[in-house]
């Protein structure tokens, strides 16, 4: 089954200029889905104590990496989502910046950790996330991603870490 056949290509989304990437029909496939998820969980090195996923999107792989890696899973969320004690990390975007909280109690000191996300593209949020799991005492063992937008160049900021993708554009 080539995955790639159930990515598709929205212009101009969220504003002119960009082509998306819209990984929802994917989603709908269950062979798709299932093959995806089979594929993501092989390019994992274990153990893994946590799978730590990034709103929104990451949760739909993250939590199913979880599950069959028999690890936690750790949601990572913009401001004002998570209701218990948090810690934050604010990071710089082309034009401005955003914030990424993780509740403090997720990781703990040595956790084995598996970083998902659906896409890596400039690999900002990913390198925050990484960043908040290393300030708990957590150990990056990989950051895993559905898909890689390869001319962004997001592997640059994320130079520390093993980075494995399952589709490359």
């Amino acid at each position: 089954m080539n995955l790639y056949d159930f990515i598709r290509d929205i212009s101009d989304f969220p504003k002119e200029g960009i082509l998306f990437k819209d990984i929802t029909p994917l989603l709908l496939d269950t062979k798709a889905f299932e093959t995806a998820c089979i594929q993501l969980l092989e390019m994992v090195p274990t153990p893994i104590d946590k799978v730590v996923a990034m709103e929104s999107r990451g949760f739909f792989f993250g939590t199913h990496l979880a599950q069959s890696l028999n690890a936690g899973f750790v949601p990572v969320r913009k401001p004002g989502k998570l209701p218990a004690e948090k810690i934050s990390n604010t990071y710089d975007l082309e034009y401005g910046t955003d914030t990424l909280e993780m509740h403090k109690d997720a990781i703990q000191k040595g956790d084995r950790v598996l970083v998902h996300d659906d896409v890596l593209a400039t690999g900002g949020t990913a390198k925050a996330t990484c960043e908040i799991i290393e300030s708990l005492g957590g150990t990056v063992v990989q950051c895993n991603f559905l898909m890689e937008l390869e001319f962004l160049n997001g592997k640059n900021k994320l130079s520390n870490y093993p980075i494995k993708a399952l589709l490359k554009y």
